[in-house]
């Protein structure tokens, strides 16, 4: 495979951008390898800028759950664009996406939105401790919620600590007043409440952690997390930034039948365009400027692009039943691959919930816990992912992370995925 362009403008970039990049894992420091320059995505395929094309399954980090350059998609943006691309004043398409969105999740009443998943997480939490007047807050290891300080904090020695700094340029004081538990411990995390109740106001989690494998929560997990928010008057956040739209069209929230008190949404309902949301029940959201003493604001929150962007992807979503569809594609994508997961059983596992997928490399029968994604061998997970690129398919780079399926996604491409699978596993494995 020719690679030459992308060797040549990385290195171009790496004199211009940090490691040559604007997000770290596009570097490809985790698979090894240059990162490939993409020009072109139609449908659910890529093209890079040496004309390599591949059958993708990163979709830009999920959002693309319509495929690349959704036709109506592409409408919206270009119709919209001709009147303006950003006014800084209310526009009328605010309105028609918040009541989609509000449609879509019943414990959202009202929704704010914002550029990015990471600025409705740091807006949700500050808005979390303006409501109940308490600082702290608790997250679980191993849930991703964006780059802000006070979220960038891994767990100490203990079950379930207070945080340290996960980055360089992150204070001890921003990490103090965040809380770490075990995903899946009940039981750590009552312990902590019991404890520490009167000053959290919080608990912020992804339902299904996607930046850490795909991590599955343990039967009626949620249930009781919900059932301890109740019982000591905590706010019970769910980072649905990649669950949100995925899961279902109402998220985890309607797939586990689980309402949350506050919800951030991210680029999906953009239609991939850059954008966010926090939203929920209208008593908390009234604490938000200019109704209330929160403080938050973006010059460029609500565009008018992907506002438009957004709107028209819900729409087609809902029109076209699409997940029963996704569903459909997801069964037949595992069917196929069912002959080489039994054949290398106890040395890979692949995980799936809906159209959301990974592949471990480890024995175990289920991941759900950080622990468990700690074992598995990155090493060959890089091996993994140079077998499929040879043979046209795009993962993630990186084995934390997750593959996800779009409604672009053909029977052909399924069987080609598979077949090259088989071959990769084949090859890494002989």
């Amino acid at each position: 495979m020719n690679t030459n362009k992308s060797k040549a403008l990385f290195a171009e970039a790496l004199n211009l951008l940090p490691g040559g990049v604007d997000s770290p894992v596009r570097a490809f420091r985790s698979v090894g390898g240059t990162p490939l320059f993409m020009k072109k995505g139609k449908g659910a395929r890529v093209i890079d800028e040496d004309d390599n094309e591949y059958v993708d399954y990163c979709m830009s980090w999920g959002p693309l759950i319509l495929g690349h350059a959704d036709p109506d998609v592409l409408k919206a943006i270009q119709e919209t664009a001709v009147q303006g691309t950003s006014f800084g004043t209310p526009h009328k398409s605010e309105i028609e996406l918040a009541r989609l969105v509000t449609g879509a999740y019943p414990s959202i009443e009202q929704v704010r939105f914002v550029n990015s998943g990471t600025e409705a997480t740091m807006s949700a939490i500050r808005l979390a401790r303006g409501f109940t007047g308490r600082d702290k807050f608790i997250k679980f290891d191993g849930c991703y919620h964006g780059h802000a300080d006070f979220l960038l904090v891994a767990s100490g020695s203990g079950l379930a600590t207070f945080g340290t700094p996960d980055s360089a340029g992150v204070t001890d004081g921003n990490a103090r007043d965040t809380v770490v538990v075990p995903y899946n411990d009940v039981v750590a995390l009552e312990e902590v409440l019991k404890k520490e109740a009167d000053t959290i106001s919080a608990i912020i989690m992804e339902p299904v952690p996607c930046n850490y494998g795909l991590v599955l929560p343990e039967k009626a997990y949620l249930q009781k997390v919900r059932k301890l928010c109740d019982r000591y008057g905590v706010l019970l956040i769910f980072d649905e930034v990649i669950n949100g739209f995925r899961l279902a069209l109402g998220g985890a929230q309607e797939y586990f039948g689980i309402q949350a008190d506050l919800t951030t949404l991210g680029k999906i309902i953009g239609g991939g365009l850059p954008v966010g949301a926090y939203g929920g029940k209208k008593e908390i959201m009234k604490k938000i400027a200019p109704e209330g003493p929160v403080y938050q604001a973006g010059t460029l929150s609500g565009n008018p692009l992907a506002m438009s962007a957004g709107i028209a992807m819900v729409k087609k979503l809902i029109s076209k039943d699409a997940y029963s569809i996704l569903r459909e594609k997801a069964a037949f994508l595992r069917n196929r691959l069912d002959y080489v997961l039994q054949k290398y059983e106890g040395r890979v596992l692949f995980s799936q919930l809906e159209s959301i997928f990974t592949f471990s490399f480890i024995d175990a029968k289920k991941i759900t816990s950080l622990d468990t994604v700690k074992k598995c061998s990155m090493e060959l997970y890089a091996d993994f992912h140079r077998e499929l690129l040879n043979r046209g398919v795009y993962l993630a780079p990186s084995g934390y992370e997750v593959g996800f399926l779009s409604l672009a996604h053909t029977e052909q491409d399924l069987i080609g995925t598979a077949e090259a699978v088989t071959e990769a596993l084949d090859s890494i494995f002989s």
